[in-house]
């Protein structure tokens, strides 16, 4: 969650960084990102000694690179409170490195670089020695798993889980892993049980539990909370969900050829679709929502059971729930160009692409990163904004809801632009 109260939100357009001063004096840089506030611009970098560094801009003539070097550096990226990350490697040792402070900990591989809400935490998984595990703050489980993949982090950031591998198993073991070899570790210890194929895991919102999509045998399916399957079992299910205002768990089932919410194990919403998933709660936690096709080959909303009159043809993906909880709006795809849809309305411009859709504090704007004709625009409650872009970051609304941060590039300049959204 960003916290913009600090930030400068006068209206008016900033060079931040000139990307050709950085040509001039490297031959080699990678895609440059621009932080959350929009005052710094940074990238990878290559010298002269064939050494990687990383590059930042603030506005101002000059350059300043980390004093650290490396073989190799990826997945860079700006967190919520505009701090800099990225793995880094030191003599094919790789870690996880934040505003040139690397962690002491080092592994011979490291991915999925996860932040907390705030950006104030940072969890990667590691491989070393055929052995992965996950780490949180340059803290590593204190054990590892011979697999391990889809690793999250609580709401709090203060646990971590990931789907593990139990007992390792060899490609022509079949009957081992027909027996169940994969379960859940929360902080480095996992379930009681194991299953032929767990996925999804999910943390309830006090943090305490853990539920997954779980596989029994060849055809059944269920969900497992904390390692305890549901009484029932299904022909498939998608990711779970935890409810905000008790401790029960929703996800996604098919049974007898149709999806069907389910709570708790039982058969929760009435209607079947063809297919339904993505689900998640709304405002208080009384309202679901959910990614549906009523029909074979058309997308949309069901919000309680009842599907939005709005379909699509081809795809419907990041919804995104208004502050107040009363507005959901989404990426769509219908007949080959993409748009946006507020509350079953859909935009009437569409594009060649967009990008997750975000709300204003106050929940009465909707704004959006958009493509077309190959350049990159911001749109503003289906109004697209010149001029365009070359590269752009996702738009950022004012505390007050009143303004809107633009961060662009265009023509190897780097700016940041705050606009009246009346004006």
């Amino acid at each position: 969650m960003l916290n913009t109260d600090d930030w400068t939100w006068e209206v008016g357009k900033k060079t931040v960084a000139d990307l050709e001063k950085w040509e001039q004096e490297y031959s080699y840089i990678e895609e440059p990102y621009a932080s959350y506030d929009g005052e710094s611009v940074s990238a990878v970098v290559r010298n002269d000694e064939m050494e990687f560094t990383i590059c930042t801009q603030s506005g101002d003539d000059s350059i300043q690179c980390w004093e650290n070097t490396y073989d190799k550096i990826w997945n860079l990226k700006y967190g919520p409170d505009n701090r800099l990350s990225a793995f880094v490697s030191d003599m094919a040792e790789w870690t996880v490195s934040t505003d040139d402070q690397p962690w002491e900990n080092t592994y011979e591989f490291v991915w999925k670089m996860t932040m907390s809400n705030n950006g104030s935490d940072i969890a990667a998984c590691s491989q070393s020695e055929l052995q992965y595990g996950v780490i949180v703050n340059d803290n590593p489980w204190e054990k590892t798993f011979s697999r391990l993949n889809s690793m999250i982090l609580s709401p709090d950031a203060k646990r971590s889980a990931a789907v593990v591998e139990t007992e390792p198993v060899l490609e022509g073991e079949i009957f081992k892993f027909r027996k169940g070899c994969y379960s859940v570790a929360v902080d480095g210890k996992s379930w009681d049980k194991s299953f032929m194929n767990v996925w999804d895991p999910c943390f309830s919102p006090d943090c305490q539990h853990t539920a997954a999509t779980v596989r029994h045998n060849y055809y059944e399916y269920s969900i497992a909370v904390d390692g305890k399957p549901w009484n029932n079992s299904y022909g498939s299910a998608w990711e779970p969900c935890f409810s905000p205002i008790d401790s029960s768990v929703t996800a996604p089932v098919k049974q007898g050829g149709k999806w069907y919410l389910a709570k708790d194990g039982d058969i929760f919403w009435e209607r079947g679709y063809n297919q339904l998933w993505r689900h998640f709660y709304i405002g208080d936690g009384n309202t679901i929502a959910a990614i549906a096709a009523p029909v074979y080959g058309r997308w949309t909303f069901a919000v309680d059971d009842t599907p939005w009159s709005s379909t699509f043809d081809e795809y419907l993906t990041d919804p995104v729930v208004s502050p107040g909880g009363t507005t959901l709006a989404a990426v769509f795809k219908d007949r080959g160009t993409w748009g946006i849809v507020v509350n079953d309305k859909a935009w009437e411009t569409r594009f060649d692409m967009a990008f997750p859709p975000v709300f204003s504090p106050d929940g009465d704007h909707v704004a959006a990163k958009v493509e077309k004709n190959g350049r990159y625009y911001i749109a503003i409650d289906g109004k697209i904004l010149d001029p365009g872009y070359k590269r752009l970051e996702n738009p950022v609304f004012s505390p007050d809801s009143s303004r809107i941060l633009i961060r662009g590039m265009e023509k190897e300049k780097f700016t940041r632009e705050v606009i009246d959204i009346k004006e």
